[in-house]
């Protein structure tokens, strides 16, 4: 039998034990992350224990009809450790389903986590969405350089990246987080009318609270920030969660000296490097020149999907 608690600031700290000792939690799932945007969101999340033990997770929110999991991260759906498989993963989903059913919900909106994200093999979820009829309606493409077989730079790039070596551009960690993100808010506006997902005083509270996880890269030349990077960092991956640069920056090839930077020294014990998704309209769009860019350092394609579970 599998015991479904829903999550109260008292189960805090086990909560967050059981995301640092998972196979596939991030820091994202930690509280002090899920929380920094509490006031948007009803949060729902569960636990899940099996002879009075805690087995698994589910960070989650409700709106309306609807529990999604969850609505203000990149990626969730259930986690848990070494022990979780298979048998035990459709006890949980059964445990799950049946919860939310009493509580009047009509659908569950489930966002995985890439694989690429994984200590060990936990797709368990995976197997248990399709025993339960779950739709796939989302899938958006990543680009992801696996660092122990990177593929190496197109000709062009290559070409690109030499020539902005010699531009003498200093890179280096900084914590000017309101500038870089001036810099992505007014790309963002300018190429698809858009503000960033975290404001710049978002982004200096979570990186205070993850130290060793969230860290900014600059491209500088003097005093003047050229291009940026603002990376998450995982046990497994090096994330770009975001990647700016001015029109200065960009004449000079200031982005191609901070990505080589990544690559050869900052992120280089990384098993992987995520540039990110180069989709929109729930993968529907695939946005060419986008990852072609992408591509040209060597990046191939990783997806992240998205399921629609009816209740």
């Amino acid at each position: 039998m599998i015991a479904v608690v829903r999550y109260m600031p008292e189960y805090r700290a086990d909560w967050d034990a059981f995301v640092a000792g998972s196979k596939n939690g991030t820091f994202l799932l930690h509280r002090s992350y899920m929380e920094y945007h509490e006031d948007r969101f009803t949060d729902h999340s569960l636990l899940f224990y099996r002879k009075g033990k805690l087995i698994a997770l589910l960070p989650a929110n409700e709106e309306g009809q609807e529990v999604q999991s969850h609505g203000g991260l990149t990626y969730g759906g259930i986690i848990s450790d070494s022990r979780m498989k298979a048998p035990l993963m459709l006890d949980v989903f059964e445990a799950m389903v049946a919860y939310f059913r009493e509580q009047g919900f009509r659908k569950i909106i489930y966002k995985t986590v890439p694989h690429i994200y994984h200590r060990l093999p936990a797709e368990e979820d995976l197997y248990a969405l399709f025993r339960h009829g779950a739709v796939l309606y989302r899938r958006d493409a990543s680009s992801v350089i696996d660092m122990a077989q990177h593929t190496g730079y197109s000709r062009q790039r290559r070409w690109e990246v030499k020539k902005a070596k010699q531009a003498g551009l200093q890179v280096l960690k900084s914590e000017d987080y309101r500038r870089f993100m001036q810099i992505e808010h007014e790309l963002l506006q300018e190429r698809h009318n858009k503000k960033p997902v975290h404001t710049a005083a978002e982004v200096a509270l979570l990186a205070s609270r993850f130290p060793r996880n969230i860290r900014l890269y600059i491209a500088r030349a003097g005093e003047a920030i050229m291009a940026g990077i603002l990376i998450y960092e995982t046990a497994t991956v090096a994330h770009c969660q975001y990647m700016g640069a001015t029109a200065e920056g960009k004449s000079v090839g200031a982005m191609d000296v901070l990505v080589d930077h990544l690559l050869q020294t900052a992120c280089a014990h990384k098993k992987y490097l995520n540039f990110g998704i180069s989709t929109d309209q729930q993968g529907q769009y695939l946005n060419e020149g986008l990852i072609r860019n992408k591509e040209s350092y060597g990046a191939r394609t990783v997806v992240h999907d998205f399921y629609e579970l009816a209740l």
